[in-house]
C-alpha cells in the first residue's frame, strides 16, 4: 500500500506536468491558465450544489432513523472531488469531475464495498473461536509458545514473579 502511495505522489505530479505542457502548447499560456481557473470555479459551484443536496439527504435519512451510508459515501466523494478540482491540473480535474457523476460514485461504492467484504471475510477466516489470531490451545502460537495467550507461562505466578 505504501508503494502505491509513493507512486501516486510521484506519478500524478509528473503526469500533470506533462499534460500541462501539451495543453499549453495547444492553447497557449493564458488560455491554459484560464481553463485551470475556470475548472476551479465550476468545481466549487458543483460542490456547493451537490454537497448541500447530499447534506439534506443525510439529514432526511437520519430523521427517518436510517443510517445514511450511501449519502455519507456520496458526501465523501464530493468532498474529494472538490479538493481535486481546486488542485491545479487536468488529470485531477478529470477525476474530480467524474466524482460528481452519480453513476461513477455508484460504481465506486459497489467496488469498494466488495473489496471491504472480501477483506473482512479473508481476515476472519483465519481466526478460531478458542484463541486469538488463529491460535489453538496446545498448538504453537505466533511466537512458538504452546500456552494459552491468557494463561501465565509455566513457572510464573499471577503476581508477575517468575519462578517462585
Amino acid at each position: 500500500m505504501a508503494i502505491l502511495l509513493l507512486a501516486a505522489f510521484i506519478g500524478v505530479p509528473l503526469l500533470e506536468i506533462a499534460v500541462f505542457i501539451e495543453v499549453g502548447d495547444r492553447l497557449g499560456l493564458w488560455n491554459t491558465l484560464a481553463v485551470v481557473i475556470l475548472t476551479a470555479i465550476i468545481g466549487t459551484w458543483l460542490l456547493r450544489i451537490q454537497g448541500l443536496a447530499a447534506l439534506e439527504r443525510v439529514r432526511s435519512q437520519i430523521n427517518q432513523g436510517v443510517l445514511p451510508t450511501k449519502e455519507l459515501f456520496d458526501g465523501l466523494c464530493l468532498l474529494f472531488a472538490g479538493a481535486l478540482l481546486l488542485t491545479p491540473g487536468f488529470v485531477t480535474d478529470t477525476i474530480g469531475f467524474a466524482l460528481f457523476v452519480p453513476q461513477v460514485r455508484n460504481v465506486l461504492r459497489h467496488w469498494i464495498g466488495r473489496r471491504l467484504e472480501l477483506s473482512m471475510t479473508a481476515s476472519t477466516m483465519g481466526r478460531h473461536p478458542g484463541g486469538g489470531m488463529g491460535e489453538q490451545p496446545g498448538k504453537p502460537g505466533p511466537h512458538g509458545s504452546r500456552h494459552s495467550p491468557t494463561a501465565p507461562a509455566a513457572g510464573t505466578s499471577l503476581k508477575g514473579n517468575s519462578r517462585t
